[in-house]
């Protein structure tokens, strides 16, 4: 059992602890959450406390195939990251630096119309309507003087 035993698996073009178990060295992939990884470990019936390193080569690979399709999984749509895409109005899951580049590209398309979002992250300000009397200061902190005394 222990030669068996890989340190590092490779998923998704990231290197993922062997130490550590199903539903948390999914957390390591970029679009793979809590929730995402214990779904996939119930559809793949795979024991998500069983140590990732454990894992046989085909386990793997169709572990692999279902973080990059989690649709074909037959997961909820709520589940998937990227829904009624802008360009495409498809529904779609989106892990490592696709979901970077993707991200970017819609933060400059926003910025480039103009949008009240779009403004906001220029500046620097948050976007989804927090109160900024208090919070989001960059600079010192501002508040009353003490009397010399």
């Amino acid at each position: 059992m222990e030669e068996d035993f890989k340190h590092m698996v490779r998923i998704a073009r990231k290197d993922v602890n062997g130490n550590k178990t199903i539903i948390n060295a999914l957390t390591d992939i970029k679009g793979v959450g809590k929730a995402l990884s214990g779904a996939l470990c119930t559809t793949l019936e795979l024991d998500p406390n069983q140590k990732i390193g454990y894992l046989s080569d085909e386990a793997v690979i169709d572990l692999e195939k279902a973080i990059r399709n989690p649709q074909n999984c037959k997961l909820p749509q709520w589940m998937l990251n990227r829904r009624n895409d802008y360009e495409t109005g498809e529904t779609t899951h989106l892990i490592e630096s696709d979901l970077v580049m993707r991200l970017r590209d819609d933060l400059n398309r926003m910025k480039k119309t103009r949008s009240y979002k779009g403004r906001r992250h220029e500046v620097g300000l948050p976007v989804r309507g927090q109160r900024t009397k208090s919070t989001f200061r960059k600079g010192g902190s501002v508040g009353v003087r003490r009397r010399r005394g």
